[in-house]
């Protein structure tokens, strides 16, 4: 583990993956250990739109904006320690693994993505990935994913 964690806030995560509202889903990201690990953080609130349908009057975090927001999470990790700041990263799914939802994710929690790389290298295009969410040390969900880094033409 380096010496030196780093962190993004939001204006840096914005810089480095293009998701904007209503589907950027995370909104700081800390204890960046290079391509190693990272912890994204995400505050539910009311005003997501989701919640208007996803369940009207129990609105419950859908699943899989819980892994999208892992998927966010692993993205700006790995866009920071690449140093893809207004370089137009583009990510995309290739698959999701072993995806279990444990704990129901509503407004007012604070939701907290440990993310760790399984397989991936600088200026490679497949990486996988590992992680867990919680809410105040209970899981929420855990996966493993596999994603495509578009990385730009230099």
């Amino acid at each position: 583990m380096s010496d030196t964690l780093k962190s993004a806030d939001i204006g840096l995560i914005q810089r480095i993956i293009p998701h904007r509202y209503p589907f950027l889903l995370v909104d700081k990201v800390v204890d960046i250990d290079g391509y190693q690990s990272a912890t994204g953080i995400k505050n539910v609130t009311m005003n997501e739109p989701h919640f208007q349908g996803h369940f009207p009057g129990k609105p419950i975090m859908p699943g899989v904006t819980i892994a999208e927001a892992m998927a966010q999470t692993a993205a700006v990790m790995v866009g920071v320690a690449m140093d893809m700041a207004d370089k137009e990263l583009l990510v995309y799914f290739m698959s999701i693994d072993k995806c279990k939802f444990r704990r129901m994710v509503v407004p007012g929690d604070v939701l907290e993505m440990r993310l760790q790389t399984v397989r991936g290298r600088p200026g490679g295009k497949v990486w996988k990935f590992a992680g867990v969410a919680t809410v105040e040390g209970e899981m929420a969900c855990e996966c493993e994913f596999t994603a495509m880094m578009d990385l730009p033409k230099e």
